[in-house]
């Protein structure tokens, strides 16, 4: 069955690869069917994998190699939940150690340019909970990180 909405994601000829490694990667993720051109397109030929059916932690992707003229930004990302510092370390390393790169507060790209936020459950509740004060100094605290390091947030919000 067909999602009634799917959010399709640009490559350039790596959506079958993309698709393999957050399938690989992250829990209840998935390649679906993989559709080939029919006839020749701008960025391939007949029979290329044009379009790619998976899942990112239970949300429905669609991989279109569309070429080199559209290129992911942080304009879009995945914000992943994670429940402790050993999550946090796997999904962050896998993404990091796969080409991708780091970047701020929990954020970092994969290797396609795809942007990941990787924030652990105990930044989130540190950050909206009922303090103002203890959620400041969390918040001071991740701005100078890359990944979270779930401790310092902890000794943050004690203060």
């Amino acid at each position: 069955m067909v999602s009634k909405n799917t959010i399709c994601l640009w490559y350039d000829g790596t959506a079958l690869d993309a698709a393999t490694f957050y399938a690989e990667t992250f829990p209840d993720s998935a390649v679906g069917a993989v559709h080939r051109a029919p006839g020749d397109f701008p960025s391939g030929k007949e029979g290329d994998v044009l379009t790619v059916d998976f899942t990112v932690l239970g949300v429905p992707c669609l991989g279109l190699n569309g070429g080199p003229a559209f290129k992911h930004s942080e304009a879009f990302s995945f914000q992943v939940a994670t429940d402790d510092q050993a999550e946090t370390d796997r999904l962050w390393n896998a993404i990091v150690g796969n080409g991708g790169q780091e970047s701020a507060c929990g954020w970092c790209k994969d290797k396609w340019g795809l942007s990941w936020q990787i924030t652990p459950r105990a930044l989130t509740d540190a950050m909206t909970g009922s303090d103002p004060a203890a959620a400041k100094r969390v918040f001071d605290a991740m701005m100078g990180m890359r990944k979270i390091d779930i401790a310092a947030i902890e000794a943050a919000r004690r203060g």
